[in-house]
């Protein structure tokens, strides 16, 4: 069996290993990191070898750690990176680049449209009809976009919402809420197998399956780093965050909201947790806490997208593609049943 690992920020790990009688046989362990000494090597591929073949990531982090020699070093990896890399060997996981990757970005569509299709294009890739997507959004008007466990009343300022004319919708992710208005932020979905995340715990692929853009954004001069869970940021301040959600049927949905040139100020007028964390981190203003794209580039939002599409397709291979009028179809169906409810949006009121 083989595993691969890539660490974010850091170097590849690859573990191949055999299963003999539901152990860990003849463990090899490589990559483009650094470790040493050099016989270090050795005495991990030896601690692991032996390991239940079903132990955890904790334990097999923690016979990596006990074989390594006083004083050792490990550069562009760690003992979790190498844990990371055995259960994805072990439960077979596939990489980016076995899958045909698709682009779909259409024109505007309304906020409710965009959350209907996140759920339905998921559904078509773990049911084999759709090939791996990247989707980006494209949206005319505003939203406030919740987690799908957050409460209503707790996260917006309903008064002030009404006042700038931003209607509430909730998506079937979880994580917090976003504040999207007209071409200020760029938001895209990912909807993979989730053989591509296997053996990985959320926090890993949380930063795995945003890797990529860490790499389009460092291209444009951003320093851009992930700060788990779920955040992309900057020295200068945040740029972003992620959602998912694993369906029970086999496909991963994963989706980022990044600011390109938000409004802050109305931000936190209409999101009581951003008044919070504000006043958590002592921060009078919230473009203490929001760093858009605009400032830091100088691009604009079609450029920012255009350099984020073609990273994804130099790494992993890209192809464009559309939404099907059957899944635009089945998309607006929901709309109607369940994400323009508010059965949906006051679930948690």
């Amino acid at each position: 069996m083989h595993g691969e690992y890539k660490v974010p920020g850091g170097k590849l790990v690859v573990v191949d290993v055999d299963i003999e009688g539901e152990r860990l046989a003849n463990v090899r362990l490589s990559g483009d990191f650094f470790l040493e000494p050099d016989d270090a090597l050795p005495l991990i591929d030896a601690a692991l070898t032996g390991l239940p073949a079903d132990a955890d990531g904790r334990a097999i982090a923690a016979a990596v750690q006990a074989a390594l020699p006083e004083g050792a070093v490990m550069l562009g990896f760690s003992p979790e990176a190498v844990a990371t890399a055995v259960r994805r060997a072990v439960h077979r996981a596939t990489t980016w680049r076995d899958y045909d990757w698709e682009l779909v970005h259409p024109g505007p569509l309304s906020p409710v449209t965009h959350l209907a299709l996140d759920q339905v294009l998921a559904e078509e890739v773990a049911a084999g009809r759709r090939k791996p997507t990247l989707r980006i959004w494209e949206w005319d008007e505003p939203a406030v976009v919740i987690g799908s466990f957050q409460s209503v009343k707790n996260e917006v300022d309903a008064e002030n919402a009404e006042r700038f004319g931003i209607p509430v919708v909730r998506r079937i992710s979880g994580g917090g809420a976003m504040f999207m208005e007209a071409g200020s932020v760029v938001t895209y979905s990912l909807y993979a197998p989730i053989d591509l995340v296997q053996g990985m715990s959320f926090a890993d692929s949380y930063a795995y399956l945003d890797d990529w853009v860490l790499v389009a954004l460092r291209s444009l001069g951003i320093e851009a780093t992930y700060q788990p869970l779920n955040d992309i940021a900057s020295p200068t301040g945040k740029i972003g965050g992620a959602a998912q959600k694993r369906l029970a049927d086999g496909a991963v949905l994963h989706h980022v909201t990044m600011s390109y040139d938000i409004d802050a100020e109305k931000m936190v007028q209409v999101l009581r947790i951003g008044r919070e964390k504000l006043s958590d981190k002592g921060t009078k203003s919230a473009q203490k806490r929001v760093d858009p794209l605009r400032s830091q580039t100088g691009l604009s939002r079609a450029e920012i997208i255009e350099r984020m599409v073609a990273t994804f397709r130099s790494l992993h291979g890209l192809h464009d593609g559309e939404i099907t009028p059957a899944e635009y179809a089945r998309a607006e169906q929901l709309v109607a049943e369940k994400f323009g409810t508010d059965e949906w949006l006051y679930r948690v009121p």
